[in-house]
């Protein structure tokens, strides 16, 4: 295993790790994840899968990104 696949392992299991404390620990009064978020976050993981060719693991992580901002701008619009 070369030291970019160690990187993407690692940042995969960061990103379950964060998910899985965020599952288990939230309270009941807070909302469940947006459409759009859980879409976000569907490109960013597929965009460290896909990794190995960087034009497209850079896309869809960028794609992702662009989903998460704006859920954030339509929620504070709220």
């Amino acid at each position: 295993m070369n030291t970019s696949q160690t990187y993407i392992l690692i940042a995969i299991v960061a990103l379950a790790i964060i998910g899985a404390v965020m599952f288990f620990v939230r309270k009941k009064e807070q909302r469940p994840i947006s459409k759009m978020a859980a879409i976000a976050f569907a490109f960013i993981i597929a965009g460290i899968a896909f990794g190995e060719n960087r034009l497209i693991g850079y896309g869809l992580m960028g794609i992702g990104v662009i989903f998460a901002l704006v859920d954030i701008v339509k929620k504070f619009k709220k």
